[in-house]
């Protein structure tokens, strides 16, 4: 199976800056596309951002300009660099990743979720 371990949330100020990690592991054969979704309480879970294994990019318009997705293949992990945080960004932010398994099963993969709150 594959496991998704994410790290870097915390709580900062307004106009503040966190990166999110998150490092896939497990019986990987390949990885496609890689993201980011975040949820608060009562509301749907949301894309953030996304990354192809070719590096497009896609991203909400709430963050756009904002926060940036990357990737590093050879770690199997996707990062999320948010700046100018805003109050509206509070979330569990979770990764997401499209794994092809060693049996070639091709599936979604969910980190635990990571708490990021924005406050004064």
């Amino acid at each position: 199976q594959v496991q998704l371990v994410e790290s870097g949330g915390g709580l900062v100020q307004p106009g503040g800056s966190l990166r999110l990690s998150c490092a896939a592991s497990g019986s990987i054969f390949s990885i496609g596309s890689m993201g980011w979704y975040r949820q608060a309480p009562g509301k749907q879970r949301e894309l953030v951002a996304a990354i192809t294994s070719a590096n497009y990019t896609n991203y909400a318009y709430s963050v756009k300009g904002r926060f940036t997705i990357s990737r590093n293949n050879v770690k199997n992990t996707v990062y999320l660099q948010m700046n100018s945080l805003k109050p509206e960004d509070t979330a569990v932010y979770y990764c997401n990743a499209r794994v092809v398994v060693t049996t070639r099963a091709n599936s979604n993969y969910w980190g635990q979720g990571t708490q990021v709150t924005v406050s004064s």
